[in-house]
């Protein structure tokens, strides 16, 4: 196996032997028929209380529940493509500050940093809703839910593009010091797009973290679509086959993401940094 190949688990661990993959066997088995008899459990419990009733799922037929979905899953992505967007600049600006050899730079960005990472999205998102507005700053709901998750998730990026940056050579920045260069034409010239590159797969699997983050969208009342899923739910009294359906839509959006990060991953040959 050559050095490419070999990954963090192949260096740490040794390969299983014959008595251990007989045993991850076995619990592979035992694993997969608890989780069948659980699954069984549901769909029977479900099936006793009525919930697999046709009138609780017969309103997906109609092309008009689907539309509108369609509409709060639009404003879903809309939600996070701005969040994620808002995200990725100011990660950027911060990582830059807290990379800084200035301390009037470095403390503030490490601070803000830490902030965004540890306070819950949520909390920011009733931040915006309910004390900004007490300042005379009028926000529609899709500010109010746009901003607190790319805030949110901004911190996050900024470690990101750190790690990313870390990741670097030194050699490669040694030797701009040695011909001379200025160290913002390093960072901007050298460091910084072979950083980005680095961690591409990584921002693209983020993305994942601002989609689930819009759920939180129903405290503002902003129509995405777990907020449309409500509306549904309301009008048809279908809680179970409602949430039901958005969480397989949330799943598969969620893994196509995924799936685009692997893809990335392998074509540039950079692992993603968990």
């Amino acid at each position: 196996m050559s050095a490419q190949t070999t990954s963090m688990r192949d260096a740490l661990y040794e390969a299983p032997g014959p008595k251990t993959r007989r045993r991850i066997l076995i619990g592979t088995v035992i694993a997969g028929i608890l989780v069948c008899l659980l699954v069984f459990l549901v769909v029977r419990q479900f099936y006793v209380t009525g919930q697999l009733s046709p009138k609780y799922w017969s309103f997906f037929t109609r092309p008009t529940t689907w539309r509108f979905l369609w509409d709060g899953f639009l404003g879903t992505l809309k939600v996070a493509a701005v969040a994620g967007a808002i995200s990725l600049v100011l990660g950027l600006v911060l990582m830059l500050c807290r990379t800084s050899h200035l301390k009037a730079l470095n403390v503030p960005a490490r601070i803000v940093i830490e902030f965004f990472r540890g306070v819950p999205s949520l909390l920011l998102v009733y931040f915006f809703f309910l004390v900004v507005p007490q300042y005379g700053i009028k926000m529609s709901s899709f500010w109010m839910i746009t901003l607190p998750v790319g805030l949110a998730a901004s911190g996050v990026l900024a470690e990101v593009f750190r790690a990313g940056v870390n990741a670097v050579p030194k050699g490669q920045v040694e030797a701009a010091m040695s011909l001379g260069m200025r160290p913002s034409k390093i960072t901007f010239k050298i460091v910084l797009p072979q950083a980005i590159r680095f961690v591409i797969p990584s921002l693209i699997s983020q993305f994942v973290v601002v989609v689930k983050d819009t759920t939180v969208a129903y405290v503002v009342s902003y129509p995405d679509l777990l907020q449309n899923a409500r509306v549904l739910i309301s009008n048809y009294d279908a809680l179970v086959s409602t949430y039901f359906v958005i969480a397989v839509i949330y799943i598969i959006v969620n893994y196509l993401i995924n799936r685009a990060a692997v893809t990335v991953s392998r074509r540039t040959g950079v692992k993603i940094i968990k």
